[in-house]
């Protein structure tokens, strides 16, 4: 049975009497476990699986929880206890009370949002302050909703008090929203809590017990719902030290009072971990104790076997660390789903992806776009792969759809005339087409050039003379094509011109340099990053735009510093693309970011990008305390090796960087940590590995 296989800790929390019990579980310690046994010591004592209610933050944690008590119970009983997210729950009973409640997606409740918002004036008020977007009042006031019980305005203006003179029609536009769900029947997931909450204060819907999982990520309202239902017992199992959620509303507060607001409270700590090394829970403990402890404890080994040290890794740049840990993870027999990369922001996660590429190592990244899937470094590829293999005609199709009113047919017509004017080769046919004459092809014989068929079909390159092309593409025969626009001619005037320039270059570097500054590739950045600049409204945020812009050179700077280590394009272009055949969602290295990671354990852990800055991200965190509980939550992962790294400098940005403070407190760096000052990077302390 499931008590039979729990600890001491673990078995004393799980059979605890019926009441307010919180039971801290810290990192690796059999939570899962405890919960599971605790269900079970439920319905041994007679307590009926329809009057638990087991609340958690994934549908899928709870489908696991239940799954292992099937082991040990009849489907047909552990079917019939309540659990899944607070959001499934609520919507559930609601639906029960409101068959026609209709649940919207965020982006659908930003749209009805927008249509109400765009109907007010607000450049008739004369106002010396810029009104928040759509958008993001939109998300102030969803924040609002899951942090606080009082007035929107008063909570927004603690925030914005310069936003005063706006907040009269602030609030009036989210008085029309709310108006317009109501009269539609829609709701929001927020909504769902709210209306939950609302109902529960006049109507009582009774558990014998209520159990929380992840307590710590519960935000206010959430809190306020699970007091709504006035469990006669309540077991919440949480640990504040994983608290990482602070930026979508999660409060830690509600574990940190749990004793006060509920007087008779008992508080059970699981301490025995039984995932990490003595040296990796050592130096998870010496950083993590810097935070206020709110309840005490200390996590101890469960672990047996051979213990490996976390070791520091310190590098000159950004990029040779990415390219040392490729190195490394070829090297080591830990399978590669066995080993994660971990790191704060999702942009660090580029460089290391594409130096596994490289090695031709797999490996799948969770949230996010791959950086090879990204569209501009596919375009990169696909014109670098054209330029070793002509007959590539999808890495033409690519290149061209990019060109306006060009889709996938018109340009697989585009590549054929091309190739057909080359007499097979398509770089002759771009650069020295045979032009003295057309002639008039079989349809049968020449299915390629179909719209050359007949004289009659032939455009007039004439109707372009106003484009200013030079003298050799004028005459060329593509003009005639009769489907061309004045946009496509442009964007084959860009491709010629590439072409041309590339094919004096020899080494990858050159050649994806020469690329990066093209015309062509200046326009595909400016319309991607139009595109990804535009608002639902279909406005283009300039602000926005700038920042895909950035992201968009980033990603190509670094695929160009890539390069460097390759004489040969050909090669190049095969550990670019052919590498990735072996590239899956399924398998491989994992690449995660903190948040991604939790939850998650591996035999292999790299902590990337532990640099001031970038962890702790100063401009992103809510507080340092949080940042500590992220690098916690990170190092916590590994179960036997675990690598810390960091690059002293970023060539490509020409910043120097100092070393995470977490490095000092962990005891890796010796010295006291210096905190930058105006934005100045340095270090004052002696590495150690």
């Amino acid at each position: 049975m499931p008590l039979s296989k729990l600890n001491q800790e673990q078995h004393r929390a799980a059979t605890a009497p019926l009441g307010y019990n919180l039971i801290i579980a810290s990192a690796g310690t059999g939570k899962t476990s405890t919960i599971v046994g605790r269900i079970a010591h439920l319905l041994h004592s007679g307590i009926e699986p329809s009057e638990i209610l087991l609340l958690t933050f994934t549908n899928k944690a709870s489908g696991e929880m239940l799954a292992r008590l099937e082991h040990f119970f009849p489907k047909t009983v552990v079917s019939k206890i309540i659990s899944g997210t607070f959001h499934a729950v609520s919507y559930r009973w609601l639906k029960e009370i409101d068959p026609h409640l209709t649940l919207k997606q965020p982006s659908e409740m930003k749209t009805l949002f927008r249509s109400i918002y765009e109907k007010r004036h607000f450049e008739r008020m004369n106002l010396e302050i810029q009104p928040f977007s759509a958008t993001y009042l939109y998300e102030q006031y969803a924040l609002y909703q899951n942090a606080s019980l009082e007035g929107f305005d008063a909570w927004f203006l603690q925030k914005y008090q310069d936003h005063e003179p706006l907040i009269e029609v602030y609030m009036d536009i989210i008085e029309a929203f709310e108006r317009e769900k109501i009269k539609y029947g829609f709701a929001s997931f927020n909504d769902l809590l709210l209306r939950m909450k609302e109902y529960l204060e006049s109507n009582r819907i009774s558990f014998s017990e209520v159990l929380v999982d992840e307590y710590q990520d519960t935000n206010t309202l959430q809190s306020a719902l699970i007091d709504a239902l006035q469990p006669a017992s309540l077991f919440c199992v949480g640990d504040y030290d994983q608290s990482i959620y602070a930026f979508n509303g999660a409060n830690i507060e509600n574990i940190a009072s749990y004793a006060t607001r509920y007087p008779e409270a008992k508080v059970h700590t699981l301490t025995i971990n039984y995932r990490s090394s003595a040296p990796i829970l050592s130096l998870a403990n010496r950083v993590i104790e810097r935070n206020e402890r709110i309840y005490p404890k200390r996590l101890e080994v469960g672990k047996q076997g051979k213990m490996h040290p976390p070791r520091l890794l310190i590098y000159n740049d950004l990029f040779e660390q990415y390219q040392s840990i490729a190195q490394s993870i070829k090297q080591t027999h830990v399978p590669n789903n066995e080993i994660a990369v971990i790191f704060r922001n999702n942009a660090s996660a580029d460089g290391i992806e594409a130096s596994l590429r490289e090695y031709g190592i797999s490996c799948k990244r969770k949230g996010g776009t791959s950086f090879f899937d990204a569209k501009e470094i596919k375009f990169l590829i696909d014109f670098l792969s054209l330029l070793v293999n002509p007959k590539d005609m999808m890495a033409f199709i690519h290149l061209f759809e990019y060109a306006g009113g060009v889709g996938s047919a018109l340009a697989r017509e585009i590549f054929e005339s091309l190739v057909h004017f080359g007499e097979g080769d398509l770089m002759q046919g771009v650069l020295d087409p045979i032009v003295q004459h057309l002639p008039k092809f079989n349809p049968r014989k020449n299915i390629q050039l179909g719209l050359f068929d007949d004289d009659l079909e032939i455009g007039s390159a004439a109707r372009f003379h106003t484009l200013e092309l030079g003298k050799r593409l004028m005459v060329h025969p593509l003009l005639k094509h009769p489907k061309l626009t004045r946009d496509t001619v442009y964007h084959f005037e860009a491709f010629y011109t590439l072409v041309e320039q590339t094919g004096r270059l020899t080494t990858p570097w050159e050649i994806l340099r020469r690329t990066i500054d093209s015309t062509l590739y200046k326009g595909v950045v400016e319309l991607l990053a139009t595109q990804r600049g535009r608002v639902k409204s279909g406005e283009i945020d300039e602000e926005k735009k700038r920042s895909a812009k950035e992201r968009i050179e980033r990603k190509a700077a670094l695929l160009l510093d890539i390069s460097k280590g390759y004489k040969e394009l050909g090669r190049f272009v095969n550990a670019m693309v052919l590498g990735g055949n072996e590239l899956s969602e399924g398998e491989g290295v994992n690449l995660l970011t903190v948040h991604a990671s939790k939850g998650l354990e591996f035999l292999e852990v790299y902590v990337t990008d532990l640099v001031d800055g970038r962890f702790p991200n100063r401009k992103m965190m809510s507080s340092i305390e949080e940042e500590r509980r992220l690098f916690y939550v990170a190092v916590t992962r590994a179960k036997e090796k675990l690598y810390l790294s960091l690059a002293r400098f970023d060539k490509a940005k020409k910043i120097e960087y100092q070393p995470s403070q977490f490095l000092y407190e962990a005891g890796l760096i010796k010295g006291e940590f210096v905190a930058p000052k105006e934005g100045k990077k340095r270090s004052r302390a002696k590495h150690e590995d």
